[in-house]
């Protein structure tokens, strides 16, 4: 499988035809969750759409244009819902912190069935494997921006680095959590409130020397 092939894709120009195309990325992203790439074939695409084999063949060419299409899909929603979840409850460091981790974690909760999809496909399609690096970059500057107020109250040389650290410790530990479940690397299950909240304590003491209050 590869998705290295452009998407130029056509934008739909009736009503109609926008509704068939979202028709066929629910119907898409619906099949990924439940089987992988594996269960996701042009027809059985088309079929739990109700539309067309050559419909659907018409607007994403074929399959491997198709899993890209729903990537770059995902990768939208998730980096929406980002932002969306960047909100402080209040402007303490401690506050921006604890809402910065708590907001990429619940993202990629939200997200989990899908990203598991495309962590799993990544590992043998480089194509793939790009572009979830791309926005994995993409959502790494999204967090540095929101925690640029902090900056000063972080006592490093390099509190850039810093936060970039805390980045890659939240999105290794949430791929961890997504591939391999609550029992990740260790006997004791931990569940996705439970990680938040460590992470938001070791990401507090790392950068600001405190626990969240």
């Amino acid at each position: 499988m590869s998705t290295e092939s452009s998407l130029d894709l056509p934008p739909p120009q009736q009503a109609r035809s926008w509704r068939t195309q979202q028709r066929i990325l629910e119907a898409g992203t619906a099949l990924l969750e439940e089987g992988g790439t594996e269960a996701l074939t042009i027809a059985a695409v088309a079929a739990r759409a109700g539309a067309s084999v050559g419909g659907v063949y018409r607007r994403f060419g074929d399959k491997d244009r198709l899993i890209a299409a729903l990537q770059r899909e995902m990768i939208e929603h998730f980096r929406a819902d980002i932002i969306r979840r960047f909100t402080p409850r209040r402007s303490d460091p401690a506050a921006l912190v604890a809402s910065a981790v708590t907001g990429l974690t619940d993202t990629y909760q939200a997200h989990e069935r899908l990203m598991r999809v495309f962590l799993v496909a990544g590992a043998t399609d480089t194509a793939v494997a790009k572009l979830g690096s791309e926005a994995s970059i993409d959502a790494a500057r999204v967090f540095r921006k929101f925690l640029d107020p902090i900056l000063p109250a972080i006592d490093s040389p390099e509190p850039e680095l810093r936060i970039d650290v805390v980045y890659r410790l939240v999105y290794g530990a949430c791929h961890n959590r997504i591939l391999n479940g609550e029992r990740f690397e260790s006997d004791r299950p931990l569940t996705w409130r439970q990680l938040t909240d460590e992470l938001v304590t070791v990401a507090c003491l790392y950068l600001l020397g405190a626990p969240a209050s």
